[in-house]
């Protein structure tokens, strides 16, 4: 039996007082603009985009608000909000509610591209495989906040890695939610409810302690995304733009596939969070229709006269 670690990041980076707050997932979206903003800026540099340098700024915002955060949460809201957007089709600007979908923010980012492509009239092609180049390092630090977040936990497990979330409680049946809480309360008696537990555990070890046993030890999925979704997918494209051949559209075709195939890989490993669609999570299946969309792209390169002057 192992000592499971009992997960007590706190989803607030810094806490000024109690009405400003500066939150892991929002220093991840920082992160990310900036390190994508560096990286597409030395691709530019090195003869790889049309875009010119001073227009880079401007693109990577743009895709930060028009297709991660928009596309994200209007993906969350139709893939998972379980028909919430057609009773209340403003809920998708309410940003401030929570609730992101990669693969929502994966077709805002390509609606993009497409609309400052067509602006710029330059190839949305070769606009999109330097993007995607870049787009895995966000993914990796979004994964990165969703762990510190103690969200997207995974399923069961016995690794000596394990962890236990107390989020979990917010699912788990109505008996074993009341033990934990009544263990909690016995230490704590400020804690009158699973949120108030949530939100204390990370500061009082003793009620770590005494909800520990109501815990389950649980995959941290969200790191294994964070490394295969992210760092790994990035390396592979990060190759292929310097030793691969310039043929527009085939970066992007292997993002959209490589993406596909380790999204699903991870799912295997992660606590659904819908129902099953024909046994595969609400990921993997959104995820098939990514890797025809891949093939579209590697379709479309497989005419392309390359652009390599070597």
């Amino acid at each position: 039996m192992f000592a499971y670690w009992v997960h007590s990041f706190e989803p607030a980076a810094l806490r000024l007082g109690d009405r400003f707050s500066i939150y892991w997932y929002g220093l991840a979206y920082v992160a990310a603009f900036f390190v994508g903003f560096a990286l597409y800026k030395h691709l530019v540099r090195r003869g790889f985009s049309e875009l010119k340098e001073s227009e880079v700024g401007d693109f990577i915002m743009g895709c930060a608000l028009f297709g991660v955060l928009i596309g994200g949460r209007l993906g969350y809201i139709l893939f998972y909000g379980g028909g919430a957007f057609w009773k209340d089709p403003l809920s998708v600007f309410r940003l401030w509610e929570g609730g992101m979908a990669s693969h929502g923010g994966i077709l805002g980012i390509v609606a993009f591209t497409w609309f400052y492509a067509r602006r710029k009239k330059i190839s949305w092609t070769g606009l999109g495989d330097n993007l995607v180049v870049v787009a895995p390092i966000g993914i990796f630090f979004g994964r990165l906040a969703n762990f510190i977040n103690g969200e997207l936990y995974g399923r069961l497990a016995t690794v000596p890695w394990a962890v236990k979330f107390p989020k979990e409680l917010y699912e788990a049946a109505p008996v074993r939610a009341g033990e934990a809480l009544a263990a909690a309360a016995n230490v704590n008696p400020s804690i009158g409810s699973i949120p108030d537990l949530v939100a204390v555990a990370p500061h009082d070890e003793a009620v770590r302690r005494a909800i520990a046993p109501f815990l389950d030890p649980r995959h941290p999925s969200q790191i294994y995304a964070a490394l295969l979704e992210g760092l790994l997918l990035f390396l592979v494209l990060w190759i292929l733009r310097f030793r691969g051949p310039r043929r527009n559209g085939l970066l992007t075709g292997v993002f959209f596939i490589g993406y596909a195939v380790v999204r699903i890989a991870d799912e295997f490993f992660r606590e659904p969070d819908a129902a099953l669609t024909a046994g595969l999570t609400r990921g993997q299946f959104l995820s098939l229709f990514l890797v025809a969309i891949g093939a579209g792209f590697l379709l479309f390169a497989a005419r392309q006269k390359s652009s390599d002057p070597r």
